[in-house]
């Protein structure tokens, strides 16, 4: 199924209602074209972005009282033998994902006819390096740095990833599933022992999961020729603070939009004051200044309208929930702005 971006509306994933239910009104008001399915971590701890995605992962304890999440690794050695049979023979309903650690997804998954109308419905996904980096064992060590559970981590959010997929599927026959790897910001620097060639095998692995469309989100400034590698069909990122970072890489972006890729600008701000005294003619400024230095570097503005998506820069569950409403208002109005000016249907 073609996919034409169009300039149009999504989200990143979280935001700070409780009710899924309004969650979900709140998302097919603003983005009916493309909505999401709302992650509500201030519902439960369980819904935190590290705790909602390790169902089933092999020795993993959420404690809820603590707001912790961490690997018994005694418990896990018993475990593993489930998950891999798991991912060698598909079983891939066995590693869904329970109402209790995703109510958002659950009441999504309920709105068939409200959002028929819709081009594609998305999804969201933790990636491997951020949660490997935030899921330590007993010893406080991340479990990214045991070769044995960065590996079954992959798996699992690969089973987990198709799981949803499948789940998404029901609602819209193209489905957008993104990959959320806001700590791959650290990538390169000495806060992080990992290389190239790791990050982008763990990635692989669980894109191999998705067989629509998949993107990869960061809230950062990162290496993105290592993020492009990974052969994204969407990349999103933070274009309200980090936009020049994408311009250092020139020859993969255009590699990138010239086999068909598309960039969600991450335009919208994700902090509360930052929302509230936004405008549409001050976001659309920022964003034609994010592609004026692109276009400096041989990329065409035809180019970057095809492969078009608007976006906040990250997640909203942080700020309030009339923020977090008037972020998704901006992003949809932003989006209209541009459909308007360059004729867009």
């Amino acid at each position: 199924m073609t996919f034409a971006p169009k300039c149009l509306p999504t989200m990143v994933g979280s935001l700070p209602h409780h009710d899924p239910r309004v969650a979900c009104e709140r998302v097919l008001q603003y983005l009916s074209a493309i909505p999401a399915w709302p992650q509500l971590p201030r519902r439960s701890f369980r819904e935190n972005m590290y705790a909602q995605f390790g169902e089933r992962f092999p020795g993993l304890v959420v404690d809820v009282e603590r707001e912790k999440v961490w690997v018994d690794r005694e418990r896990a050695n018993e475990e593993l033998e489930a998950l891999y049979l798991a991912y060698l023979e598909d079983r891939v309903d066995e590693w869904g994902i329970g109402s209790e650690y995703a109510a958002g997804l659950h009441a999504f998954l309920a709105l068939k006819e409200a959002v028929g109308a819709a081009v594609a419905v998305k999804g969201q996904i933790t990636g491997p390096i951020s949660m490997g980096l935030q899921v330590t064992d007993a010893a406080l060590r991340p479990v990214l740095y045991d070769e044995i559970l960065a590996d079954a981590l992959a798996k699992h959010l690969r089973l987990k990833a198709a799981w949803m997929e499948r789940q998404l599927r029901r609602l819209h026959p193209q489905v957008i599933l993104f990959v959320d790897e806001p700590y791959l910001s650290a990538f390169g620097s000495a806060f992080i022992s990992l290389s190239r060639e790791q990050v982008i095998a763990l990635l692989t692995e669980v894109f191999a999961g998705i067989s629509g469309l998949k993107g990869i989100h960061c809230c950062g400034n990162t290496d993105w020729s290592v993020v492009l590698e990974t052969r994204p069909d969407i990349l999103n990122l933070d274009a309200y603070n980090y936009a020049q970072s994408i311009a250092l890489y020139p020859e993969a972006v255009h590699a990138f939009l010239h086999r068909g890729g598309i960039i969600a600008w991450g335009i919208v701000p994700q902090e509360e004051a930052a929302i509230r005294s936004a405008t549409v003619e001050d976001l659309l400024g920022r964003l034609y200044a994010a592609w004026a230095l692109l276009e400096a570097k041989g990329i065409s503005r035809e180019e970057l309208l095809g492969g078009c998506l608007i976006t906040p820069s990250c997640g909203l569950g942080a700020v309030s929930p009339q923020a977090a409403e008037r972020a998704l208002e901006l992003t949809a109005a932003v989006s209209n702005r541009l459909r308007e000016q360059y004729g867009i249907e």
